[in-house]
């Protein structure tokens, strides 16, 4: 049986959430899980029409987390969600070992914790050794193990600069159980050579982009949406533009308007490219009041550099788009 991909639309690679320095229980070394925290925003990214949720991926600070938390982690999402009405609501858990069989067991996992499908990030470790066909091996045998069906994870920044030709999609999109991709890069010709493939069915292997900023161009090629951090913090504002962008006939009004909101989606981007997990969460915890400013775990700490001076740099793009999230 063929798998389905997850459905097209906007998805949020959410930040997990640590309990604030101001907990009686907060650890420094290894502050615990905030699940009451993570529900909440999950909840408010779900009524704020997202799509669905990536978690566990690079936002998500997978590697800082060990197995027991991932699995509290994905099954506190998902009880809330069935609480709150949410069934079946897309979750797609991400996976960063480089080990097969620990792939698989996590895949395994985020099954029974009510994920849907996995993210997997390629293996960059030997990233200066690997060949083409080794990653297609590799991906080809937690495919036949994993119980969900997966997706490919390419983001080069934390993966060694590991690099996936667009052939390499074309024949691992051939697996029955391999039903798409997250490219996390700036190179839209690789979007466009595995998006607009006329060899890759893409009723059945979903490509989407891991930058909103990239959004509006990438919808054009084929791909299927965005995996995008902005949208952690301003939900509608990037639905709105996916809306707009799906549109076949819009009017010259519309066109405009996409225009300018990809424009304003874009500057702020660069935050998020610039400072990654970091910025994701200083910008949710100021803009949507949820978690620490510096709510990482080791090695990540003390928040953006510069602090509020830094913060202040974006101010006009943070405000330009805030002011039409309030207006969606």
């Amino acid at each position: 049986m063929i798998a389905s991909p997850p459905p097209a639309g906007v998805y949020v690679p959410v930040p997990t959430f640590f309990v604030s320095r101001t907990a009686q229980n907060y650890n420094a070394v290894a502050a615990p899980l905030d699940l009451e925290t993570q529900a909440r925003h999950s909840l408010h990214l779900a009524k704020s029409g997202i799509t669905g949720l990536v978690l566990l991926g690079s936002t998500g600070e997978a590697v800082h987390l060990s197995d027991k938390e991932r699995f509290e982690v994905l099954s506190a999402v998902r009880k809330a969600f069935d609480g709150a009405g949410f069934k079946e609501y897309p979750l797609i858990a991400g996976t960063a070992a480089q080990n097969i069989e620990v792939v698989v067991e996590q895949l395994k996992s985020a099954k029974e914790a009510g994920c849907q499908w996995g993210l997997c990030l390629v293996p960059g470790y030997f990233a200066g050794a690997s060949t083409q066909q080794g990653i297609i091996q590799w991906f080809t045998a937690v495919a036949d193990q994993s119980p969900i069906p997966v997706m490919i994870y390419h983001y080069p920044g934390v993966s060694n600069n590991v690099k996936v030709v667009p052939s390499t999609y074309a024949i691992l999109s051939k697996h029955p159980n391999i039903v798409g991709c997250k490219l996390s890069h700036g190179d839209v010709s690789y979007h466009a050579q595995i998006g607009a493939n006329p060899d890759i069915d893409n009723t059945k292997f979903h490509t989407f982009t891991g930058l909103g900023q990239q959004l509006l161009p990438v919808l054009a090629l084929g791909c299927a949406g965005a995996i995008d951090g902005t949208a952690s913090f301003f939900p509608k504002s990037v639905v709105h533009l996916y809306d707009l962008s799906v549109k076949n006939a819009p009017t010259e009004e519309e066109v405009k308007e996409r225009r300018l909101l990809q424009y304003k989606l874009s500057v702020v981007e660069e935050l998020v490219v610039k400072f990654g997990t970091v910025g994701i969460k200083e910008a949710v915890s100021r803009v949507l009041g949820m978690g620490d400013r510096d709510g990482t775990r080791l090695p990540l700490t003390g928040g953006i550099p510069g602090g509020d001076k830094e913060w202040d740099n974006w101010k006009e793009a943070m405000d330009d788009l805030e002011a039409v999230e309030k207006s969606v």
